[in-house]
């Protein structure tokens, strides 16, 4: 049994955090299995997108450092890696919390395109409660999704959001019932599965971009040559012929003509 489990249902890879002796805690181990699995999906062509999950019951306890207190720089980002990986990772990647989500566990979480949460996940950043300042770039992901105050509710204040409350705030796209969790995050990540891989990497891209752009008509400049791109390509055509014969079957049932 790998400490890192992959299975590929129609286009989306999974992939799972399988220590649960150790709530999934990011290890040497583990950040090694990650690094390579996220190599090896993202060279296959049957792969459209990624979810993230952990073996019940946590999604991933944080960082396995083991003496915190003789880590250094080189051993905080050997860690790092193990989300670090994940976010820089050209697929669209989806996390599905399930659990706890707690330190650089939550990291992993806020460092994926979407994060779905089942009732049960808790985000906890758990930074100031150990003594422990933020790392891994956990205050800049968290003020860019949920805004300042948030961040500071969570990271300083010390709130412990579940799934219903990080819904609320925008941390959590969306909030399913537990056991609704994993067929509800292969199918948000099946829909950009079903589209062309290519097409959604350079669009994942352009998304990332838009971070830096200040203006509409900048932003139409930056779209523009991707966009001509797209009309170049296969798919394109056949994509567009398939509705333009949607449409005329439509139109046949329901005038008769």
């Amino acid at each position: 049994m790998s400490i890192v489990e992959v299975s590929t249902a129609d286009g989306v890879a999974t992939v799972t955090l399988n220590d649960p002796e150790r709530r999934n805690s990011l290890s040497a181990p583990m950040v090694s299995a990650l690094v390579s699995t996220f190599d090896e999906l993202e060279s296959s062509s049957s792969v459209g997108a990624v979810v993230v999950t952990g073996a019940p019951p946590a999604f991933c306890a944080g960082a396995d450092l083991g003496n915190l207190a003789e880590a250094d720089g080189a051993s905080f980002r050997a860690i790092y890696e193990g989300f670090l990986r994940i976010a820089r990772s050209p697929l669209p990647t989806l996390a599905a919390v399930n659990g706890a989500a707690v330190g650089a566990g939550m990291n992993m979480a806020l460092g994926c395109d979407v994060r779905l949460a089942g009732e049960s996940a808790r985000f906890d950043t758990r930074f100031m409660q150990i003594g422990l300042h933020p790392g891994g770039g956990h205050t800049w992901l968290m003020r860019r999704i949920v805004g300042p105050q948030t961040t500071m509710a969570a990271v300083v204040f010390g709130e412990v959001l579940n799934g219903r409350e990080a819904e609320r705030v925008g941390l959590a796209y969306r909030c399913v019932p537990d056991a609704d969790l994993a067929a509800a995050a292969a199918e948000l990540a099946g829909r950009a599965a079903s589209a062309p891989t290519e097409l959604v990497r350079v669009t994942k891209a352009t998304i990332a971009t838009m971070a830096d752009i200040g203006t509409h008509e900048a932003a139409v400049d930056v779209e523009l040559d991707p966009q001509v791109w797209s009309t170049r390509q296969p798919w394109f055509a056949e994509r567009m012929a398939a509705l333009r014969a949607k449409i005329s079957r439509a139109r046949v049932e329901t005038t008769g003509e």
